[in-house]
C-alpha cells in the first residue's frame, strides 16, 4: 500500500480526525494531533475548511494545508465533505450542494487525498422513502464528478441520514456501482445493530472511523463503550480491508447522546487499543 505521495504505507495506518479539535484553529488542531503521536490525519468540513475559498482557489488552499501537514510530518487519509442536502426536496438546494461538490473536486485532487467521504443525504420532512430515492441520483452525480480522477468516493451510513441501517446502505451500493462505504460502527452500536447485520457491508468498506459508543450513546468513554476493537480489525482484515483506521471523537456533545468526554484522553486510549489489536492481528497473519 502506498500513500498519495508514493511512500510506503503500513497496513491499516492509524489516523486522527481533525473534527476532534474543531475548537482550535487548523494549525493548532494539526499540531495537537501530531503531538499525540499520529502520522496520519483525516480532514473534514466545518470550521477548518472554507468551501467557498477552496472551490475558488483549489491549488492555493490545498498548498496551504499541505504545507501545514508537511510541517508536522502528517499524511492525509481522507477528506470528509459534509453536504447533507444533496437530496433535498428543493431542486435549487440540491443543485447548490451538488455543484459545490463538483467545484471541490480539483481541491481534493490538489490535496492528494486518497478519497472523499460524503453524507448520503439526510432524511427530509417528506419522509425517508422520498429522501432515499433522491439520494441515488445525487450519489451518481458525485461519483461521476470524480470519475476522471484517482479519488475513491464513499458515503458514511450515519444517524439522521437515509442510510442509518445496513440494509439502506446496501440499497445505495446496489444502485450506485463504484460507490464505497466509510464505516463507523458507532452509528450501528447506538441503534443496537449487531455484527452479523453489518457484515454484508464489509466488502464495500474503503475507509473506517473508530469511536467508542454503546446502545443509546453515539460517543462514550473507552471503559463504557461496547465496540470490540480486536474483533473489528479481525473482521475488516478477513474482508480484505487494508486501509486507514481514523480515530474520530467529536465535540458535538449531546447529539444522539454523545457524551462530554475528554477528547485527547479517549483519542489516545483508542489509538493504543488499535495499535495493540493491529500488532496482534499482523503477528497472527505472518507465515510460520
Amino acid at each position: 500500500m502506498r500513500t498519495p505521495g508514493g511512500c510506503r504505507m503500513q497496513i491499516m495506518p492509524i489516523a486522527c480526525h481533525t473534527w476532534a479539535y474543531h475548537n482550535l484553529p487548523l494549525d493548532e488542531a494539526i499540531g495537537t494531533i501530531a503531538r499525540l503521536g499520529f502520522r496520519y490525519v483525516d480532514l473534514g468540513s466545518g470550521s477548518h475548511l472554507d468551501f467557498n475559498r477552496a472551490a475558488a482557489d483549489p491549488a492555493g488552499e490545498a498548498a496551504t494545508i499541505l504545507s501545514l501537514l508537511k510541517r508536522f510530518d502528517l499524511t492525509i487519509t481522507d477528506l470528509y465533505l459534509m453536504l447533507p442536502h444533496t437530496n433535498a426536496p428543493d431542486p435549487a438546494q440540491r443543485e447548490a450542494q451538488l455543484s459545490m461538490f463538483e467545484r471541490l473536486i480539483p481541491f481534493a485532487v490538489a490535496l492528494d487525498t486518497p478519497g472523499v467521504t460524503v453524507s448520503p443525504g439526510i432524511v427530509h420532512p417528506d419522509g425517508p422513502d422520498h429522501s432515499l430515492a433522491r439520494a441515488v441520483p445525487a450519489l451518481l452525480r458525485m461519483l461521476q464528478a470524480a470519475e476522471d480522477t484517482d479519488l475513491r468516493v464513499s458515503f458514511e451510513p450515519h444517524m439522521d441520514s437515509v442510510a442509518q441501517r445496513p440494509e439502506q446502505a446496501l440499497l445505495l451500493l446496489d444502485a450506485v456501482p463504484g460507490l464505497s462505504v466509510t464505516l463507523d460502527y458507532a452509528h450501528f452500536l447506538y441503534q443496537g445493530i449487531v455484527s452479523r447485520e453489518i457484515a454484508p457491508l464489509l466488502e464495500h468498506v474503503a475507509h473506517v472511523h473508530v469511536r467508542q459508543a454503546r446502545r443509546g450513546a453515539l460517543q462514550t468513554t473507552h471503559n463504557e463503550g461496547t465496540l470490540n476493537i480486536p474483533q473489528l480489525l479481525q473482521d475488516l482484515h478477513s474482508a480484505g480491508y487494508r486501509g486507514a483506521l481514523a480515530v474520530e471523537y467529536m465535540t458535538t456533545f449531546g447529539w444522539h447522546h454523545m457524551q462530554p468526554i475528554s477528547i485527547s484522553n479517549e483519542t489516545v486510549r483508542t489509538r493504543d487499543a488499535l495499535r495493540a489489536a493491529r500488532a496482534r492481528l499482523l503477528a497472527a497473519s505472518r507465515p510460520r
